[in-house]
Parts: C-alpha cells; sequence; structure tokens
C-alpha cells in the first residue's frame, strides 16, 4: 500500500477518528460515531484509497521523492 497522507493529514485524520469514536462510547453521539474508525484507520497507515484514483498526495515534494527511488 502506497503512502499519501502527509503528516498534518495524518494527524487530523487521527485526531478526528479518536474524537468521533470516544464521542460515541460516552454516548453523546449516535452509532455514526463509529463512522471515526476509517479516518483513524487511515491516519494510522498512511494510506487513503480514495486519493489515489484523484492522483492526490498531501506529503512533501522530498517525501515523495524518496518514495519513488
Amino acid at each position: 500500500m502506497t503512502k499519501n497522507l502527509g503528516e498534518i493529514d495524518r494527524a487530523l485524520r487521527i485526531l478526528a477518528g479518536i474524537a468521533l469514536v470516544t464521542l460515541h462510547v460516552a454516548g453523546l453521539i449516535g452509532a455514526w460515531g463509529w463512522v471515526g474508525l476509517v479516518p483513524l484507520a487511515t491516519g494510522l497507515l498512511g494510506s487513503c484509497p480514495l486519493y489515489r484514483p484523484f492522483g492526490l498526495d498531501t506529503r512533501v515534494a522530498k517525501a515523495r521523492a524518496t518514495a519513488r527511488s
């Protein structure tokens, strides 16, 4: 799986995922809080499958060049 998430993108996904799951577990939001597992997983893996078809990559240019070689 090719990484296509930059550091800021990953951090925001992880934080959003943790927040949504925590809010659900605390009973503050409904079952849709489990949707937070998706950004949490993609943030931890560093890859978003939906970015690939659109050619998106939020890593810095230096990281992209290193990954290609």
